[in-house]
């Protein structure tokens, strides 16, 4: 598997083709992905999910844009992996806004919510009235067609049998994370310990904030739709690549996340798995850890080095962001994390800055 990867759809090699392959490629073609879409959420005749689906877009847009990179790593498929991506995170950064910002505590709601993630990734499933449990209904068919979006485009995925039980496995353990997290206060941190006790076996290394944190990310999806796009994948093969990204990049990923949005989460009153660390100095050290580990982790899956740059690029995103500078303790771990990084970080933290001053202002 591992020379046929390499020798029929090199990965990017170096931070520098990664990076004009994401400006030529992969930020214009996410914009006008998400431009359909806006376009369709525009008409939605039900105000509040309008609402949400407006600004899930237009709040969380890099998150499709991150994604991207696993459609510009191989150029010839991104007409497949590109909409697909988009569609499936734009679901997910939907339904993580209405849940957010719920008129409903109901877990049974929100687990039909997400049934539409699941079927998302399983191309013969029939979708339903994923509202059926709420009271705002009438979205215009905008889930359906991202549903359906996701299910076209994923049947043009030549090994997407292969990594179809270790996609399903992941959008799973998402969609039981955000029953939990959105339930009624009181009630969510009892939820997530009890779901973990029954999940601990799978990451027994890893705390528990850890592992719901490594549940949260969509990276290890986006790599597995990368490698069934024409690479003679076998379950071998997939099962080596969903272990090389769950638990450790994929907790990366999310804990990243939760570092820089500690005192807006503080402030909202939202979970934040970064607030059941001792002190900065263990969430430091825990996550720097995590770091090492998905570095190890990645050796064993071909394309080490553009694995290696998703791991730089994801430090380098969200310690760049302007939220970091506003919160001391979190400016204190930013520096002692990049000091350990490679140079390749600090492109990416460049990068990452120019993209935010430039492309988005303008």
């Amino acid at each position: 598997m591992n020379d046929m990867m390499q020798s029929r759809y090199p990965f990017p090699r170096n931070a520098i083709s990664l990076m004009q392959r994401v400006y030529k490629y992969g930020l214009p073609e996410v914009r006008q992905e998400l431009d359909v879409w806006r376009s369709m959420a525009e008409r939605m005749p039900d105000e509040e999910l309008r609402k949400q689906a407006l600004a899930s877009i237009a709040t969380k847009q890099f998150h499709c844009e991150g994604g991207a990179i696993y459609a510009v790593a191989n150029i010839s498929q991104r007409h497949i992996l590109l909409p697909l991506i988009v569609a499936f995170q734009t679901i997910s950064d939907y339904l993580d806004n209405l849940c957010d910002r719920s008129t409903s505590m109901d877990p049974d709601d929100f687990r039909l919510l997400h049934q539409s993630m699941l079927d998302a990734v399983t191309p013969d499933a029939q979708p339903v009235n994923y509202y059926r449990l709420r009271s705002e209904q009438e979205d215009g068919g905008y889930l359906e067609a991202l549903v359906t979006t996701c299910q076209q485009n994923i049947r043009k995925l030549p090994d997407y049998d292969a990594v179809l039980p270790y996609v399903r496995d992941l959008v799973g353990l998402y969609c039981d994370l955000q029953v939990h997290k959105h339930i009624a206060p009181e009630l969510r941190e009892s939820a997530l310990l009890n779901w973990w006790s029954e999940n601990k076996y799978r990451t027994p290394h890893l705390q528990w904030n850890e592992f719901a944190a490594a549940t949260g990310s969509t990276l290890g999806v986006f790599m597995l739709f990368l490698a069934a796009s024409g690479f003679g994948l076998d379950d071998t093969g997939a099962k080596q690549v969903y272990s090389a990204y769950f638990p450790h990049v994929c907790c990366l990923h999310i804990m990243l996340d939760y570092v820089i949005d500690q005192e807006e989460d503080r402030r909202g009153g939202d979970l934040n798995f970064c607030n059941y660390y001792d002190s900065p100095d263990t969430m430091y050290e825990r996550i720097e850890q995590i770091v090492d580990w998905a570095r190890r982790d990645v050796d064993s899956i071909p394309g080490t080095s553009f694995h290696r740059m998703i791991i730089e690029g994801l430090v380098a995103l969200y310690l760049s962001d302007p939220k970091v500078s506003e919160q001391q303790e979190v400016r204190t771990v930013s520096r002692r994390l990049m000091r350990k990084g490679p140079l390749t970080r600090v492109f990416f933290m460049v990068n990452s800055r120019w993209i935010r001053k430039y492309m988005y202002e303008h």
